[in-house]
């Protein structure tokens, strides 16, 4: 018998022949446990009752009613008053109260958690008499809990930083294959060259994505930016993630769409991400001249879509784990290639935040698989006719007065001669301080401001442009290497108009300087 269920099975057996044999009863009993009189005097006490309250009470004593420790708390902190306590209230109502948590202080300030179990006794004629309560000690779980939580807590936090310090060196990497990419007529060599730094930038990237991923999905904070979308939309934009990486595969690819077209209440941004994840899973464990299919259809009120490979399979003890945290397959199988085991986490999540739901189907090993995706879409006219159209990438980019700070040099100077080469006037300081001087002459129409910097953070900064630039109202962009849902928040508070996450993807950012009047923090 589990010791948090030995208060149930105490309190609620038949009462033994006399009270001797219910007080030897209760005295072998591992936790506390204790009598009261219909008007709450304690009439008897265990020795682990002692050990609870710290100090024996006294029978039969008004002074020690309902219990006899000095001071009780609910969970939440709150003081509990003796006369409102477990006991006191199965007294007053004549009901059971069972597995209610409450923390004990002792007369030393030492206090126990404890789980409480209070029935009422009545006597042959159902009267009521008093009432008796079994305390079972959860300190040492509620502890261990606890500690789980901190370390939890370290975890993410670590993860984040991580994720922060990888992504800085990126940024200048990625801003500088695009400088020479612009600026040179390179040989054949040096084009192959350019696009395998690009290709595994990429990837590192999105192993640094997947790290902050793991610490969204192990705490639920995965938010939706919900609203009418077409699933021909998201397609592409999942294709044009995981198209390099097909095609560097040698993979043939084929896509089927239906006729009729699908609009989904969804974040494109999100499903895209689940779906690319879906492709990029399938090209890294199919073989070179295998073939990867993509089909979309609808199925009643249902989208649904299928992603279907010829590669290595999946073998059946694998699946069960296949959409598990880390979850890895055989790693030794020869084609087996690496990744952090969290693409298909975050798939599952993705889908059944949207209401769907995912499977996988595999005959077994070399056998090939498939991924089948079932989403609800939208059925009414209405909501079809509100979905938005694309994006305004390819209008022409305003030449604007940007200011770049960034702490790392090598940032601020490569993200400069970046948008210098498309036609904008750029200036850079290396902290808040020198930004604030350089605003007064320049008045840029644009800050782009990195997120740690010494003397003054970008939070601080932003404010303050903001303060100064009052009427001019410049379009500030966070560009960081923080990129959890709380920096976003802190973003938005601080009064920047966009967060971007390093490395920045030079399309995006040529996106928003297109549009510098959008106000919306993505």
């Amino acid at each position: 018998m589990e010791v948090s269920d030995l208060g149930t099975a105490a309190v609620r057996c038949p009462l033994p022949r006399g009270e001797a044999e219910f007080r030897a009863l209760l005295e072998k009993l591992p936790a506390g446990a204790y009598t009261c009189d219909a008007a709450g005097r304690i009439t008897y006490y265990n020795s682990r009752a002692v050990e609870f309250w710290g100090r024996a009470p006294k029978l039969n004593d008004s002074d020690d009613r309902f219990c006899g420790s000095f001071r009780l708390f609910g969970v939440d902190g709150a003081p509990i008053a003796h006369d409102r306590c477990w006991m006191a209230l199965a007294l007053e109502k004549n009901c059971e109260y069972s597995g209610r948590e409450m923390v004990i202080e002792r007369p030393d300030g030492r206090r126990v958690t404890a789980l409480a179990y209070v029935n009422p006794m009545r006597d042959a004629q159902g009267r009521l008499y008093g009432a008796v309560s079994v305390l079972v000690d959860i300190s040492d779980r509620r502890a261990a809990e606890e500690a789980l939580r901190t370390r939890a807590r370290c975890k993410d936090e670590f993860l984040a930083t991580l994720a922060h310090e990888l992504r800085n060196p990126l940024a200048p990497l990625r801003n500088a294959v695009q400088i020479l990419d612009m600026k040179m007529s390179p040989t054949a060599e040096a084009s192959d060259a350019l696009a395998v730094i690009e290709r595994q930038m990429k990837q590192m990237t999105r192993l640094i994505d997947d790290l902050i991923d793991v610490s969204r999905i192990t705490r639920n904070k995965i938010e939706l930016q919900r609203r009418p979308v077409r699933l021909a939309d998201i397609v592409h934009a999942a294709l044009e993630t995981s198209q390099p990486l097909i095609e560097a595969g040698g993979q043939r690819f084929t896509l089927t769409m239906p006729g009729e077209p699908i609009v989904l209440h969804a974040d494109a941004t999100r499903l895209a991400q689940a779906l690319s994840n879906l492709l990029n899973n399938a090209a890294k464990f199919t073989p070179r001249g295998g073939h990867i299919g993509l089909r979309v259809e609808r199925d009643g009120n249902d989208a649904v879509l299928r992603v279907r490979d010829t590669g290595i399979g999946i073998e059946a003890e694998a699946m069960p784990l296949i959409f598990e945290m880390f979850a890895q397959g055989d790693a030794s199988r020869e084609r087996a290639q690496g990744g952090l085991g969290v693409g298909l986490t975050l798939v599952r999540c993705i889908v059944q935040l949207h209401g769907g739901t995912v499977e996988a189907l595999s005959e077994g090993c070399d056998r090939g698989a498939e991924f089948i995706v079932r989403l609800p879409a939208v059925c009414s006219p209405e909501a079809r006719s509100g979905v938005e159209e694309g994006g305004g990438y390819g209008r022409s980019t305003p030449l604007l007065r940007i200011l770049v700070v960034d702490d790392n040099i090598d940032a601020a100077t490569t993200l400069a001669a970046l948008l210098r080469m498309q036609g904008h006037e750029v200036r850079t300081a290396h902290d808040g301080l020198e930004a604030l001087e350089i605003i007064h002459d320049f008045a840029p129409d644009v800050a782009i401001l990195d997120i740690g910097m010494p003397k003054m953070n970008g939070y601080t900064l932003a404010a303050r442009i903001r303060e100064v630039m009052r009427e001019a109202k410049p379009l500030l962009i966070a560009v960081t290497g923080w990129g959890q849902e709380e920096a976003r928040l802190r973003s938005k508070a601080a009064g920047f108009d966009h967060h971007l996450v390093k490395p920045v993807d030079p399309g995006a950012l040529v996106a928003l300087l297109t549009a510098p009047s959008d106000r919306t923090l993505h």
